[in-house]
């Protein structure tokens, strides 16, 4: 669980001169803390409430099932880089998925992609084409080699997309890699000629969509596409991975070596303002009236709040523009789920692991595009689509710790995607019956799965905004589609101010990045 204590009290931090004050305790500001600390200096992170870890959380949120842990926010780690890893020296304990997507149908057809390559090549072809398999080849390796060729790029500040295709990108693919950050992941799917459309929608929900606010055709859905492949992780097969214990694990793992090198943890203590006089950090006013002294202040907290807290008319106002440029709306709906027991598809009754990997449930293959486009058309109106797409997840079994005592599982919707402001009516109105309607979706392909669901936790864009404090429901601060340079700076143009916040390079994920290079950006500002 992310439940924590302060290890200092309100009057010791008043009283003390910080080196460095870290506004948020989410994963990228426990970070920065923890790299802060470690080169001594005196390191306070102020959270306003009363848990740690942002939307990288483990919970007990449901009141039928008040034993059963779950992810709340965040489900998966895949992009957290090994390095990072490795000079943070934190042993996460990681449990692959393998196999790690199954793509069910109403048809009987199935795909379970896996390690397994010779079971995959039956399932392409028995089910698909060999066409398809071919190109499901060629898509992975050509993503294996962008994947090794700009991943250093990760833990160092950006350079624009164009000057790091020139210093870090094989010559072979330069274009083609400027080409997908710039482009849309319709354009680059369709390069590797996919016979199925139900495959092509797959590759494109689960890494081109998520998170965005956009579609096929949208530009700079190739860079979401791109930043959800950059799975590196020591023995994960560039796949994602389930953390042992939910998503709590890495920011209680993180809290924890922040502390242990000196650091310093206030919570519940909402941040008012960031104070600057005349051009420089001073600190940060919290809401109880008190004010902590700081030259430098790292914001943890999305760019949207950051500049709240600086204040509009203290805002450099190029960048504000800019940040205005970048704003797009929430539209990810988050259904947590209690289940009774494990449910049957009907495409694969016997259990040959399907339930452990991300589980994709879309549209019929004949109907699939027109129906995503329709989708996306219906939530740019308001309007709730009839049928999102839908990540399905039951970590419990990869994970028995995400099961309570009686024997019920954590299971998850990820929702791409809803209208962040619904016209003619509210959330509050339509929450309950949308999310039944999800369920009835899953029941297409494993009837009375809604029967089995013990309890569950609605997060829709507005309700993410307020429970995880991410301004305008976004789960990436900014939209991936921006990449590199194009994403809001680590170092502010006023002095001291940093901000380590998702909506940084390299992406908005749990990733960590964004902490480790906005705390060298503090700790080279130091030494000039």
């Amino acid at each position: 669980m992310n439940h924590a204590t302060s290890s200092v009290t309100l009057q010791v931090a008043e009283q003390t001169r910080w080196d460095a004050i870290i506004v948020g305790a989410g994963h990228n500001a426990l970070v920065a803390g923890l790299m802060l600390a470690r080169a001594g200096l005196k390191t306070l992170v102020v959270e306003g409430k009363t848990v740690i870890g942002g939307a990288v959380r483990t919970e007990q949120p449901f009141l039928k099932a008040p034993g059963l842990a779950t992810s709340t926010g965040a489900y998966l780690l895949g992009l957290m880089q090994p390095e990072l890893l490795a000079r943070l020296e934190l042993d996460l304990p990681l449990l692959r998925r393998d196999p790690h997507y199954f793509l069910p149908t109403t048809d009987g057809r199935y795909l379970l992609f896996g390690s397994d390559d010779a079971e995959l090549e039956r399932q392409f072809t028995s089910f698909f084409s060999e066409r398809d398999f071919a190109a499901n080849l060629a898509l992975t390796r050509e993503l294996a080699a962008l994947r090794e060729d700009i991943a250093p790029t990760w833990l160092e500040q950006p350079l624009s997309i164009e000057d790091t295709a020139e210093r870090y990108v094989r010559p072979e693919l330069r274009t083609v890699f400027v080409d997908l950050c710039r482009g849309s992941v319709g354009d680059y799917l369709e390069r590797f000629e996919f016979k199925s459309d139900l495959v092509k929608a797959m590759y494109a929900v689960t890494d081109g969509f998520s998170g965005l606010y956009g579609s096929w055709d949208t530009p700079g859905s190739g860079m979401n596409f791109l930043v959800h492949n950059m799975c590196r992780l020591p023995g994960s097969g560039g796949t994602w991975m389930v953390v042992e214990g939910g998503m709590g694990t890495i920011t209680r793992m993180l809290a924890e070596r922040f502390l242990s090198s000196g650091g310093a943890l206030l919570l519940d203590q909402p941040v008012s303002e960031i104070l600057i006089e005349h051009g420089a950090t001073r600190g940060v006013g919290l809401k109880s009236g008190a004010r902590l002294s700081s030259s430098v202040v790292v914001a943890g907290c999305d760019p949207f709040t950051l500049r709240d807290l600086v204040g509009a008319e203290t805002f450099p106002t190029p960048l504000g523009r800019r940040l205005d440029e970048m704003r797009r709306p929430g539209s990810t709906f988050k259904l947590n789920l209690a289940l009774e027991r494990l449910p049957r598809f009907s495409c694969l009754p016997d259990d040959r692991g399907q339930f452990g990997p991300t589980i994709h449930l879309l549209p019929d293959e004949q109907n699939v595009m027109r129906v995503l486009r329709e989708a996306f058309e219906d939530v740019q109106a308001g309007k709730l689509p009839e049928f999102p797409t839908i990540e399905w997840y039951v970590h419990s079994t990869v994970d028995p710790t995400l099961t309570d005592s009686a024997g019920r599982l954590s299971s998850a919707l990820f929702v791409q995607w809803v209208p962040n402001k619904l016209v003619g009516t509210t959330w509050d109105a339509e929450v309950e019956g949308y999310s039944d309607h999800l369920l009835s979706i899953c029941d297409r392909f494993a009837p009375g799965t809604s029967d089995l669901v013990v309890d569950r936790m609605a997060l829709h864009p507005q309700r993410i905004e307020e429970y995880f404090g991410i301004r305008h429901g976004h789960i990436h601060h900014i939209d991936n589609s921006f990449g590199f340079s194009d994403r809001f700076p680590h170092r502010l143009p006023l002095a001291g101010l940093y901000s380590c916040s998702a909506g940084t390079h390299p992406a908005g994920s749990v990733i960590g990045s964004a902490g480790y290079i906005a705390a060298n950006c503090v700790l080279s500002d130091r030494k000039a």
